[in-house]
């Protein structure tokens, strides 16, 4: 399983941002969440998923808006998953712990943890560490992204034509094509896919399907 737990940067600085932040991951998760998302202490909420497409897709959802520490654990789980997160044990829990701590110190606000039980496995094995530096490409690329960059891609990702986008913002189809390009859209397109695959069989070897 994917455990997410997420804490609030500099949170004495300013209003507590958790509420919002519960909306969006409850609204973009919906049914793919295995234990939905909930506050647990102070300024930080936590969730689970066995969707690997789900986990991708909340903890860069979190990372976009620069305002969170985003630690990822995965492992096994105590099943049946509890009514409340809060009371959720087992190795991916341990490990979402230990990759927000680390998070704290990340540039980039993430950190990506295993527990394995039984040992690490081979040493050419994926791990936690290998797609949290894959990630981190990624989160690099959206970093540069300017707003129009932004824009362009939400339409896109939404279902809009490059055409449509164009008439909506009153641009060139060019304009958008530019737009795109400058975002590294096609590159981040192409990234999902892969690490949602690269997660999915991390995940598979830590938590195996069979044993769920």
């Amino acid at each position: 399983m994917f455990v997410l737990t997420i804490d609030q940067r500099r949170s004495r600085d300013g209003a507590d941002r958790i509420d919002a932040l519960l909306e969006l991951l409850r609204h973009r998760g919906g049914s793919r969440l295995a234990a939905a998302p909930e506050r647990t202490v102070g300024d930080e909420l936590q969730l689970g998923t066995d969707d690997a497409g789900c986990a991708l897709d909340l903890l860069l959802a979190a990372l976009r808006e620069g305002r969170w520490h985003v630690g990822l654990g995965i492992g096994a789980v105590q099943r049946p998953l509890p009514a409340s997160i809060r009371s959720g044990t087992g190795s991916a829990f341990i490990a979402a712990r230990e990759a927000v701590e680390a998070a704290k110190t990340s540039p980039l606000g993430l950190a990506v943890r295993t527990a394995a039980p039984g040992g690490t496995g081979s040493e050419d094995a994926l791990t936690g560490e290998h797609l949290e530096a894959m990630l981190d490409l990624l989160l690099t690329l959206r970093e540069r992204r300017s707003g129009p960059g932004w824009e362009v891609a939400d339409l896109l990702e939404a279902g809009e034509s490059q055409g449509r986008i164009a008439e909506r913002l009153g641009i060139t189809p060019q304009a958008v094509s530019l737009r795109l390009r400058k975002a590294g859209w096609r590159l981040d397109a192409a990234a999902r896919p892969a690490l949602t695959t690269l997660l999915r069989m991390l995940d598979r070897r830590l938590d195996p399907p069979e044993e769920r």
